[in-house]
């Protein structure tokens, strides 16, 4: 009954009190025709509540978005098919698109009758003000009887995500990143981190040593492949991103989060088409170590835009995850909150001697316009990483990230007090 009353439109709840005051103003004044009309009225909603209910509406839904990832505020267009899998003919359907509230207004559209095995296709655009992965459904649909008095609400629960990737600022080169990894344009060692080996394998040429051939690959491909030991190494680079709730203030766009988060999108895209080999450390509580280390740009940038809040416990598993990472030097990048003093050491300890340490720390009160409540903490992070050689920017909200990369890359020492 309850679920009956729900269904009542306008029309229908104002026929079924229309008919229930004749029946009973019927008996009263002993109008018996009064009453036959008052029970036609009460009769006709539940009639077309049983006709509206007659159809089965088991339908699928396909979602495919086109580009399947986005930066901010780049359209996408959603195409969305619809399939009738039962043996009858669906009705006509209003159906509206349940959207992420940053995707903008939810779409609303019209689905045809549908014969059985049949199914349409409609699209709509959106544009992501904020990254993320953003949910797409579930479909809601609406069929009302040919009277209009009942209106049938279900939702079909497939859903699907559009994926917004954050924001690239393009950075200038900085004289402190060649410090400590030998001259310009040479490099001197091999990386050979989770991912990158010592050697690589080509195919076979004319004129080659066959005592390089290597035999495996040989196997799997088919081809004669052969080990090329001689590829020049890369230079080396650590980008730690700090997550914790507490160690950034403000919400959205603006706060300090979507800062840091940009910057390290930035650096890891710069430093690769820098010749670099990126290492992007994030806490991760997926991970059976508890953090997540990506080093192609793809899976980097999908790992940014995926990146929420997290636990105070994740800062000090991704520091020590970065110490085997950044045993045999190399750049290294963090972009952290005010820090505890262990926390602080174990930061500044990652910076081999010779080797230039980055250090970009978040003034966290700034961002929530909370005073100077904790300045002091983040003044001591600065203070242990500047004395251990560290190149240390402290983070506001009127800071760009080009002139933060700017500031900060060029000079072996510099601490804003901004």
């Amino acid at each position: 009954m309850r679920r009956f009353r729900e269904s009542l439109t306008t029309r229908g709840a104002a026929f079924l009190a229309s008919g229930i005051v004749l029946v009973v103003a019927g008996l009263i004044l002993g109008q018996h025709d009064l009453s036959r009309i008052g029970t036609a009225l009460c009769a006709l909603p539940l009639f077309a509540g049983l006709l509206g209910r007659r159809h089965d509406l088991s339908l699928e839904v396909d979602r495919e978005a086109t580009p399947s990832r986005v930066t901010i505020d780049e359209p996408a267009v959603i195409g969305v098919t619809i399939s009738n899998p039962s043996a009858n003919r669906s009705p006509v359907l209003l159906a509206e698109e349940h959207l992420d509230y940053s995707l903008g207004d939810r779409p609303r559209f019209v689905v045809p009758s549908l014969p059985s095995r049949t199914s349409t296709h409609v699209e709509y655009a959106v544009r992501a003000h904020a990254r993320g992965a953003h949910r797409l459904g579930p479909l809601g649909v609406r069929v009302q009887d040919p009277f209009g008095l009942t209106l049938r609400h279900t939702s079909i629960s497939s859903h699907d995500e559009l994926l917004v990737l954050p924001r690239i600022v393009s950075l200038s080169d900085g004289r402190a990143l060649g410090r400590g990894l030998g001259a310009e344009g040479a490099v001197p060692h091999r990386v050979a981190l989770h991912g990158e080996d010592d050697q690589s394998i080509r195919e076979y040429r004319d004129g080659d040593d066959l005592r390089r051939i290597h035999w495996p690959a040989t196997a799997r491909t088919g081809e004669l492949m052969v080990r090329q030991e001689d590829r020049p190494a890369k230079r080396r680079a650590i980008v730690l991103l700090d997550t914790r709730g507490h160690a950034h203030g403000g919400k959205g766009p603006s706060g300090s989060l979507e800062w840091v988060v940009t910057m390290a999108a930035s650096t890891v895209k710069h430093l690769l088409d820098s010749g670099f080999a990126v290492h992007l450390l994030t806490p991760d509580a997926g991970e059976e170590s508890g953090v997540r280390e990506d080093i192609e740009l793809d899976h980097s940038l999908e790992t940014l835009a995926r990146v929420i809040p997290t636990e105070d416990a994740g800062i000090d598993g991704m520091l020590h995850a970065a110490t085997a990472a950044t045993a045999q030097g190399g750049l290294v990048v963090a972009l952290v909150g005010a820090l505890d003093d262990d926390s602080a050491r174990a930061l500044s300890s990652l910076r081999q001697p010779g080797g230039p340490g980055l250090a970009f720390i978040v003034d966290a009160p700034s961002f929530s316009r909370g005073g100077p409540q904790g300045a002091a903490d983040a003044g001591a992070t600065a203070a242990a990483l500047t004395g251990a050689g560290w190149s240390v920017l402290s983070v506001t909200p009127d800071l760009g990230v080009g002139e933060a990369w700017s500031a900060i890359a060029g000079t072996r020492s510099l601490v804003s007090a901004r």
